[in-house]
């Protein structure tokens, strides 16, 4: 059963990277009837436990994502959420009003209600251009999410920005491609260290010969 309370308890569990789990995106799941709506918080507190939640996440992100997700369906929404979670980030849904309020708790100035549709935020912990990779992929082949822009740095980057960013390795790529440069020289190196030892021994077995 949904439950706000437990679903605090368990982002708690995760000091470095919070996660969730499908009962819980910031809004009720239907996935049973493939249907996904926004359960209204109808108290105080529970308006205050998700911004308390969102609050949360501000602190450890190192990158939050705006998309808009009104084309979503419930199996797209998933893999997406599964993707997401292989890039240690999480998306998370809740009413425009309920992100104001927390983005303003933390000085961190979004106008969220200016943007189009039904917002989702994508909390990247790890690093900054995976989810970027993640969101653009799935928009291109599916259509959905719908980038909205992204928060990095103390500034807001709009889509175009966001893409760009989606376009540039990422760590692992440089890593990868740095230890690769790194592996050739050094490989002639030893090649070339190899043939003079070898020169080497040579030339000195011939002078004890001829002795």
């Amino acid at each position: 059963m949904f439950s706000l309370q437990g679903a605090r308890a368990e982002l708690a569990g995760h000091k470095s990277c919070p996660r969730i789990n499908s009962r819980f995106f910031g809004f009720f799941m239907s996935v049973e009837a493939g249907i996904f709506s926004f359960n209204m918080a109808k108290t105080k507190e529970q308006k205050k436990e998700i911004v308390q939640i969102l609050e949360q996440n501000l602190d450890k992100q190192k990158v939050i994502y705006f998309v808009d997700f009104t084309k979503a369906k419930t199996s797209g929404l998933l893999n997406l959420r599964k993707s997401l979670k292989e890039k240690d980030a999480i998306i998370y849904m809740a009413k425009k009003n309920l992100i104001e309020i927390a983005f303003a708790n933390k000085k961190m100035p979004v106008g969220v209600k200016d943007m189009n549709g039904q917002v989702a935020l994508v909390f990247g912990f790890k690093d900054e251009i995976s989810p970027a990779k993640t969101l653009w992929e799935f928009e291109e082949k599916n259509e959905f999410p719908a980038i909205l822009g992204a928060y990095l740095g103390q500034e807001f980057l709009n889509k175009e920005r966001v893409v760009e960013l989606a376009k540039l390795p990422s760590k692992e790529e440089l890593l990868a491609r740095l230890i690769n440069s790194l592996r050739s020289p050094a490989y002639g190196l030893a090649k070339a260290l190899e043939y003079n030892l070898k020169g080497l021994i040579y030339l000195l077995n011939k002078v004890a010969n001829q002795a």
